[in-house]
């Protein structure tokens, strides 16, 4: 790594951080219910919490007005009411925070020009990124303040996606400053960077529909293993007309298509293990193999044991946390495998 680019670096990890805790927080926020509990949107304002009794009274008020709490929650005390409220106001604090973190260092890099011509269009797209995630927040929450006291999962599945991708970027962008020589153009792009390409490919799709199984509920309705009740493809699968429709809205088609494309990421898995025996290997590429193979056991061991238990809070978020960390081993694999020297 060059020296010059040891601040960036910290500062680009220091932002994978607090991503990585931002997912947390909105996979408790999530699961605990507590995502309409704010029905403002104030970028600027509103970042001091309620003081006063009259202060809670008021936001309680407003919340009266909305499907949740008319449809769901119309027996909420204000005590109850206060605790999914910190939940919800906790993530878009610690969002805020996230936007300061990256654009205030930013700024100061770029004034003290640290930033290199190769670089700042790199970070302007985590920038933007950031900026597009907050955007999608509002948009996804806006959805469950309307009829349904739920957000659309197609916006949920948005929202998280999009987070795991900001991530994804953000600590890619970091590799390449630590290890500048795999972006060398000299150098041939190895053979197993397809597979690994693939196999991320399909983790980012089987994030997507993780979104659909939390915004559905879908991870309720079949609480057994490895058949869906009595058979392989339960009749409700295909209930739906048109039958496409099943596997994007379906509550069992859903679960369905989230569960087989954890088969075909255990497959992918192994078949990386198995064929990066063919190639001499560098420390960080075998410890990435390793990482690897291992993360996606314990990650399939997590779905399932989270499916079997009917999705408690707990085991929900352990199961989210894992695709996370899955997806950062996946990043820092491809990563390694990136280049080759010539022979």
């Amino acid at each position: 790594m060059i020296k010059s680019n040891r601040l960036i670096v910290a500062w680009l990890f220091t932002g994978c951080l607090l991503i990585f805790s931002m997912v947390i927080v909105g996979g408790l926020t999530r699961l605990t219910h507590s995502g309409l509990s704010m029905v403002e949107w104030n970028l600027f304002m509103g970042s001091i919490p309620p003081t006063s009794e009259a202060d809670w009274q008021e936001l309680f008020e407003k919340y009266t007005h909305y499907p949740e709490y008319q449809l769901v929650n119309f027996n909420f005390s204000i005590e109850e009411f206060k605790s999914i409220f910190y939940w919800e106001y906790g993530h878009r604090m610690l969002g805020r925070f996230i936007g300061l973190v990256f654009i205030v260092p930013f700024l100061i890099f770029w004034a003290k020009k640290k930033i290199s011509r190769s670089l700042m269009p790199k970070l302007l797209l985590i920038l933007f990124m950031g900026g597009f995630q907050g955007f999608l927040g509002y948009y996804m929450v806006e959805s469950g303040l309307v009829k349904n006291p739920d957000v659309s999962h197609y916006r949920l599945a948005m929202h998280l996606t999009t987070a795991f991708i900001t991530f994804a970027y953000t600590f890619w962008v970091s590799l390449g400053l630590i290890y500048p020589h795999h972006n060398n153009s000299k150098m041939l792009k190895h053979p197993m960077r397809k597979l690994f390409v693939v196999t991320l490919i399909g983790l980012v799709i089987q994030v997507i529909w993780g979104a659909y199984v939390a915004g559905l509920n879908a991870g309720k309705v079949y609480t057994t293993w490895p058949k869906m009740g009595e058979d392989w493809i339960a009749a409700a699968v295909t209930a739906m007309e048109p039958i496409w429709l099943n596997f994007v809205e379906g509550i069992a088609g859903v679960q369905f298509v989230h569960r087989y494309i954890a088969y075909v990421i255990v497959l992918l898995v192994i078949w990386i293990a198995i064929k990066a025996r063919r190639y001499t290997q560098s420390p960080q590429q075998k410890l990435a193999v390793r990482l690897i193979s291992g993360m996606v056991g314990i990650q399939f061991i997590l779905g399932v044991g989270t499916l079997m238990m009917g999705v408690p809070v707990y085991m929900g978020l352990i199961h989210q946390i894992g695709a996370f960390v899955l997806l950062a081993i996946m990043v820092f694999g491809l990563h390694s495998y990136q280049r080759m020297q010539e022979s």
